[in-house]
């Protein structure tokens, strides 16, 4: 069951200078590209390691794919991979699905730039102009992804990208901060070809997130001279956490956090905000701003389980139920895609 909240709140973790905990060491600020190793399945460091990579895929017909491939411990199961998808369409009722695997089934094909689980799942080649995300699963329906990226904006992470939080570490890789994508997505008999953009970060973790921050913010945005992308969130005690990206003329330039405010205060992430949420940067970026108040998809993580006793076990091991808030809001007419995770 700890897929189910190990999985979906990955957080990267980064403070402000003046806001560093003593037992946060970030990484160097110095920015780098990604490399394909980076992309790889990473050794697991603990028994509760967890390593997720996760695609937002935005449509011009209006139809949003959320995509999750994980390799994480479940209590009484041990080490499984999980794959989920998640549509928004109205058409289609916004279906989901969620599948668990052993661990042999994840595999790694260095040469072929590939990692498949049983040829039902894959991404191929590394992050960039050409990687590809593909996703078939027969529960509760059919559903189909093949999407490929036909352009790419750079991945970049600071330093190492890893964050030691007390005898924790974390890391976190925007692999692509924005790309053009094409290809076809169906649920059931309905199978259409589909165009747009596409969001991919990659984290991994020698802990659940769940104990280290209450909610997570991520952000994207289609094209524009001035963009941003990335996944920022709130510790337990309201530091915000996390980078993103800000594209200038395709220029990806990393951005830290300096604060979250709701109606002009620090925003705590103990609750959903009902107000626009405004992000400000360490650096001069200017700041940006949420309109979270319309949300356009509300769902559980339990969706995925089946029967009321998995259900209640699955609530109880998270503390409560898990839920992502879905939307797209605009600044200066620029439309923001974004998804807020959290109990």
């Amino acid at each position: 069951m700890k897929f189910f909240h190990s999985c979906w709140l990955f957080l990267g973790l980064l403070f402000p200078a003046f806001n560093w905990a003593v037992d946060i060491v970030p990484p160097s600020f110095d920015a780098r590209l990604l490399q394909a190793n980076d992309f790889y399945k990473h050794t697991e460091t603990s028994e509760d390691f967890n390593e997720t990579w996760s695609y937002s895929l935005f449509f011009t017909n209006g139809t949003k794919a959320y995509i999750n491939f994980a390799s994480l411990p479940i209590p009484s199961q041990g080490r499984k991979i999980g794959c989920d998808l998640s549509f928004f369409s109205p058409k289609w009722k916004n279906p989901s699905v969620g599948r668990q695997y052993p661990p042999e089934r994840l595999i790694v094909q260095k040469d072929k730039k590939r990692m498949t689980i049983k040829e039902e799942y894959f991404m191929e080649n590394i992050p960039g102009k050409g990687h590809r995300v593909f996703f078939s699963a027969d529960k509760g329906g059919r559903f189909f992804v093949d999407i490929t990226f036909t352009s790419a904006v750079p991945g970049i992470v600071p330093g190492n990208g890893i964050w030691k939080v007390g005898k924790e570490q974390m890391t976190q890789f925007i692999h692509i901060p924005y790309g053009k994508v094409t290809g076809r997505i169906g649920f059931n008999e309905d199978t259409i070809a589909v165009s747009g953009y596409g969001y991919m970060d990659h984290i991994f973790q020698s802990a659940s997130s769940i104990d280290l921050v209450d909610r997570s913010l991520s952000f994207s945005m289609p094209y524009s001279d001035s963009m941003y992308a990335g996944r920022v969130s709130l510790s337990k005690n309201g530091f915000p956490l996390g980078y993103g990206v800000f594209i200038q003329n395709g220029k990806p330039e990393i951005i830290t956090p300096k604060q979250i405010l709701e109606n002009g205060k620090n925003y705590s992430g103990k609750s959903f905000p009902k107000q626009e949420l405004i992000l400000t940067w360490v650096s001069s970026i200017p700041e940006l701003k949420i309109d979270v108040s319309k949300v356009q998809q509300k769902f559980s993580i339990l969706n995925n389980f089946d029967g009321w006793f998995a259900k209640k076990a699955a609530k109880l091991l998270m503390g409560g139920e898990v839920w992502f808030y879905r939307g797209r809001s605009f600044q200066e007419k620029k439309a923001i895609d974004w998804s807020l995770t959290g109990l």
